[in-house]
């Protein structure tokens, strides 16, 4: 896999601006590799008949809409945020309640299957945020007040059997075989 490769799905899978030394480390290459390789993505990206292009400020990058294309994206989210949660989203919401603040990893865990678009779609909602991670390795989620007051709750100890599920055996194997697989 070439570096412009795995450079372009950091920048894609990325869900907010990353450092030059971020990137970096995380490819484990030269800065001014990565600094030529950013210039040919911007090349391959930057112009009218792309969706996407990169942006750069100071030393962050990001991948992201292009925006000619601000009226479609904003009719497809409105499409998206105002239709019924779907039955993914819900169990994936389920997990954040009960489990959160996890991550996408550990969630993946539990669920079976791949939850990045879900978590976006529920973040777009205003239903899930990034929690603050003092280690900052990989973002944790939990619930927004939003889905609090959303559901007529004051505090997710009010969620159906949360102080059992919230500590559930099986639960905790899981979260446990998630981060021993991230080792």
């Amino acid at each position: 896999m070439t570096l412009n490769s795995q450079l372009e799905t950091i920048l894609f899978v990325a869900s907010k601006p990353l450092s030059l030394k971020k990137i970096v480390k995380v490819l484990q290459a030269e800065e001014a590799v990565v600094q030529e390789s950013l210039s040919e993505l911007c090349l391959k990206y930057n112009n009218q008949e792309s969706g996407i292009v990169i942006i750069q400020n100071n030393d962050e990058w990001q991948m992201v809409a292009n925006p000619d294309n601000r009226e479609s994206a904003e009719n497809f989210l409105k499409a998206e945020v105002s239709g019924e949660l779907t039955r993914p989203q819900l169990e994936t919401l389920t997990v954040i309640s009960y489990c959160g603040p996890i991550t996408r990893p550990e969630m993946e865990q539990i669920r079976g299957v791949n939850c990045s678009l879900i978590i976006r779609n529920l973040m777009i909602r205003g239903l899930v945020k990034e929690a603050d991670d003092p280690s900052g390795l990989l973002p944790k989620y939990e619930v927004t007040m939003d889905y609090l007051r959303h559901l007529g709750i004051n505090s997710l100890n009010e969620l159906p059997e949360y102080d059992k599920l919230h500590s559930h055996e099986h639960i905790s194997i899981a979260l446990s075989q998630s981060n021993e697989t991230a080792s």
